[in-house]
């Protein structure tokens, strides 16, 4: 599967969120990365789906939607008929009830993903990895952006490769430690800061392809 670059627009130009949507689809990058915080979960609140809503219809990219949140299962149906592709939710918001969830989102006709944080072990997700479409190993503390890649993250990296269709990685991602994540078997990418601050978005997204 060709590598994918999941652009996060929390890094983004929200004062002109359209022409930030024109300049992704003008790159190589095929999905957007929509990180939702709720202040609780996680110490940052972001967005919440009328965002999304709103841009829908502005754009075909597949949107990949990152609940950092509390009782995600609360939600799921708001983010799914705003225009989620794929839903991913933290397994630590959710032990119990991870697979209640799974199918929650499934029952929408979209991919479901599930996170895990930097101190959850891989193993702790293995008895759900034939019901998901992505993993997605946080490679920094969620919550906030610009933060340094934790390189430890590789080994979990490693360990889910090949065992689920998409293996994307959050945090610090930039051309260096995602040339450590694509040898480690990731084929999705999130990357906000090191795409929306430099100064020629399309030749950053190549250098992560």
């Amino acid at each position: 599967m060709p590598l994918i670059v999941s652009p996060s627009i929390l890094s983004c130009d929200f004062s002109d969120l359209r022409s930030e949507l024109k300049k992704i689809e003008a790159s190589l990058a095929k999905w957007i990365h929509l990180d939702i915080m709720d202040g609780h979960f996680v110490p940052n609140i972001t967005f919440g789906a009328p965002v999304i809503k709103s841009i829908r219809s502005k754009t075909d990219l597949f949107f990949d939607t990152h609940l950092m949140i509390t009782e995600p299962e609360r939600y799921i149906e708001d983010f799914a008929v705003a225009g989620s592709d794929c839903i991913t939710f933290h397994y630590e918001a959710s032990k119990e009830n991870s697979i209640n969830v799974i199918k929650q989102i499934k029952n929408f006709g979209i991919k479901a993903g599930i996170s895990i944080k930097p101190n959850t072990r891989a193993q702790e997700i293995e008895g759900l990895l034939e019901y998901l479409d992505l993993v997605l190993v946080m490679t920094v503390e969620p919550g906030f952006s610009g933060q340094s890649f934790i390189e430890e993250a590789s080994e979990k990296i490693k360990f889910f490769k090949d065992k689920v269709e998409f293996l994307a990685v959050d945090g610090g991602i930039n051309d260096h430690t995602g040339k450590i994540c694509k040898n480690f078997g990731a084929n999705v990418l999130v990357s906000g800061n090191y795409l929306f601050k430099s100064e020629d978005f399309n030749s950053s997204v190549l250098s992560l392809i």
